[in-house]
């Protein structure tokens, strides 16, 4: 799920008053990881069962107003499809490096595809390489 739907349903939750974050506003990733985690847990202390009606309930009003027809699909989804499309070898993720305290990590990771490299940075390696397919399909399109 994306980052953005994440926090928008963790936001409608009032996980923002929640979450201690310092002086700074909460931001968009730490609101996404911490409601990945509240469902991580209900799923560790409840089973699949009870993990799936928390995430029903918490994004049955999100869910409503989608369009199954414009669902649009992430990046590295997007990257891979026209990889098999245009029968070129599917692109490479490596991490380039890592940044912070194990509590705090960042990832830079490389999307490679033949001789084309693009860098993509994220709080975590889910989100780095979705970023660096993102510039990847950018530059594929150019």
């Amino acid at each position: 799920m994306r980052e953005e739907s994440l926090a928008r349903v963790a936001r409608e939750l009032g996980l923002a008053r929640q979450v201690r974050a310092g002086p700074a506003t909460v931001q968009d990733s730490v609101l996404a990881d911490s409601l990945e985690a509240i469902f991580g847990a209900i799923f560790l202390d409840g089973g699949y069962a009870a993990a799936r009606r928390a995430v029903v309930q918490a994004f049955g009003p999100l869910l409503e107003t989608l369009d199954p027809g414009k669902v649009e699909k992430d990046a590295k989804t997007q990257l891979q499809e026209l990889m098999h499309a245009r029968g070129q070898p599917l692109p490479e993720y490596r991490v380039a490096a890592t940044h912070g305290a194990p509590h705090e990590r960042s990832f830079d990771v490389e999307c490679v595809v033949g001789a084309l490299v693009t860098r993509g940075a994220g709080t975590s390696r889910q989100r780095a390489e979705q970023e660096a397919a993102r510039m990847m399909l950018e530059e594929l399109q150019a």
